[in-house]
């Protein structure tokens, strides 16, 4: 990958005199979505680079996504092949913590005498913090968002963002009549079941409570019945992850519900057409809550060398600093972690309004839950599967479906 070699030449390039190569730290570092992130740690490396020259980072090949990254880790772990650093979905945290692999941060975070300057936000520390010790710092925080082409919108006679999901479909309707045969894509598919805990939010609903399955109720019926509503109301495809974004930068699509992280590769891919992205609909009225999406960065290092693991240390603190912070909400869209980086950006949201509206969302941030127990990951896969069978129309009674995931996953949780 393009990437990865410029990085490689950089980082060796910057290393100078022999004598300073042969003192280097080597860490090894894994991130995921290689699509988001390449561009982000391209252009963070020079920066720790000329703060850290005596260390040298090395990458692993991507995660395919937070899925993968978990699957990843746990199988490096019994293999002892763990990397130093790893960058894991928000959801999969704890189960890293259960088992031991990621290292409480609190012994770190005690040595640093000037920590609390970056003025990490409560609400997103609190999501790396586990028996009120923090395992992981955020370093890339999303709220779900709708993309708009607001040329083909307003080709169809919409001049306002829809506030509700019930107005999403009549929008459908009026770009059908337009000519617009698949009006909308609505991501269901993203990583961790994430879309329908949206929805479960949007009602002041986690779904988990108390370590038993909580979309079992009229709060969940509801969720599967508005996937329904929109899904055969605006007749929408049913396209993979990798896939899902690529009609609407080309044009074809008109309104896009994803994660904000996705707003700098769509600016940079996207057809000759006026792009606003707005606040997630309610369903019915504006959402109560919508679950914490992205990463945070966790210490897995096994090195009996304490440089590496000062070394590591020191790559997730500048990782999730002010500066790096905003170098990640200026090359994807996801919202920084802390304070410092808001100030760094304020001219930056000025001048870049789609990239802002996940921040004005922040007061919405909820847990993005895990699912407890060895099985958290095949109950994912589940409930995927359960409610790709409302996209391909394969379930057509909400009410049996409903029940019949919650018998499943009942199944596979922990006594």
């Amino acid at each position: 990958m393009k990437f990865r070699t410029v990085l490689a030449a950089a980082v060796v390039a910057t290393l100078g005199t022999a004598a300073s190569v042969a003192q280097a730290v080597t860490i090894e570092v894994g991130y995921p979505y290689s699509a988001l992130f390449d561009v982000t740690f391209e252009r963070m490396m020079p920066e720790f680079k000329k703060a850290h020259p005596d260390i040298e980072v090395k990458f692993r090949a991507t995660y395919d996504n937070y899925e993968d990254a978990t699957n990843s880790v746990l199988r490096e772990a019994v293999a002892n092949k763990l990397p130093d650093v790893t960058f894991q979905g928000l959801n999969r945290q704890a189960l890293l913590v259960e088992k031991g692999i990621a290292k409480s941060l609190e012994p770190f975070i005690a040595k640093e005498a000037d920590f609390a300057k970056d003025g990490y936000h409560k609400a997103m520390l609190d999501l790396g913090t586990f028996n009120d010790e923090v395992h992981g710092l955020p370093f890339a925080v999303s709220l779900p968002v709708g993309y708009y082409n607001m040329t083909a919108l307003k080709k169809a006679g919409i001049t306002e963002l829809p506030k509700t999901w019930d107005e999403v479909i009549a929008n459908c309707e009026k770009l059908h009549a337009a000519g617009y045969k698949n009006p909308l894509f609505w991501g269901w598919n993203i990583t961790g079941n994430w879309f329908f805990q949206a929805l479960l939010w949007s009602q002041d609903t986690p779904i988990i409570k108390a370590g038993k399955i909580n979309f079992d109720g009229t709060e969940g019926l509801a969720a599967l019945e508005t996937m329904q509503k929109l899904f055969k109301g605006c007749k929408m495809l049913n396209l993979s992850v990798g896939d899902a974004g690529k009609p609407f930068a080309a044009g074809e699509v008109a309104m896009h519900f994803w994660s904000t992280s996705a707003v700098g590769a769509i600016e940079r891919s996207k057809g000759d057409f006026e792009l606003q992205t707005g606040e997630f609909p309610g369903m019915g009225a504006p959402p109560k809550g919508l679950p914490a999406g992205g990463n945070s960065a966790m210490l897995v290092s096994t090195s009996d060398d304490p440089a590496v693991v000062e070394a590591a240390w020191k790559f997730i603190k500048f990782a999730t600093s002010g500066a790096g912070a905003a170098t990640v909400a200026e090359t994807t869209g996801y919202m920084p972690p802390n304070k410092a980086a808001n100030d760094l950006l304020a001219d930056f949201y000025k001048n870049n309004p789609n990239k802002h509206t996940a921040v004005r969302q922040a007061g919405l941030l909820r847990d993005w839950i895990a699912y407890p127990g060895d099985n958290g990951l095949a109950i994912t896969q589940v409930i995927y599967d359960k409610l790709e069978a409302i996209v391909t129309g394969d379930s057509d009674d909400m009410k049996a479906l409903q029940e019949e995931m919650v018998e499943e996953v009942s199944g596979m949780m922990p006594n």
